[in-house]
């Protein structure tokens, strides 16, 4: 079983950068696909970004392409989540979670969920 934990999220202006890490525990991390969603206050936990077990495969929300980039380190056991050319809209708390079975869009496909980061991005 994997077990998870965010970390870089903050306050930024809009056009700013910042990179999220998520540190797993346990042995399977490296032959799971990993996912990042957020949760903005109201709104429901939507996909951001998912990434292959090896790193080479990896899809991105339309919100996020071209801004984002997801990536992996299988021998320190993160995923990283860059976030480039921010905007308010990107504010939200984002998790990280390991893919189980089913779409890779969807929060169900998901589990051992992180406690998630704050992101703010001021305009």
């Amino acid at each position: 079983q994997v077990q998870l934990v965010e970390s870089g999220g903050g306050s930024v202006q809009a056009g700013g950068s910042l990179r999220l890490s998520c540190a797993a525990s346990g042995r399977t991390f490296s032959s799971s696909a990993m996912g990042w969603f957020r949760q903005a206050p109201g709104k429901e936990r939507e996909f951001v970004a998912r990434i292959s077990w090896s790193g080479v495969t990896a899809d991105y929300a339309d919100s996020v392409k071209g801004r984002f980039t997801i990536s992996r380190d299988n021998v320190k056991k993160t995923v990283y989540l860059q976030m480039n050319s921010l905007k308010p809209e990107d504010t939200a708390v984002y998790y990280c979670a390991a893919y189980l079975r089913g779409s890779y869009y969807y929060t169900g496909a998901y589990g051992n969920w992180g406690q998630g980061t704050q992101v703010t991005v001021s305009s």
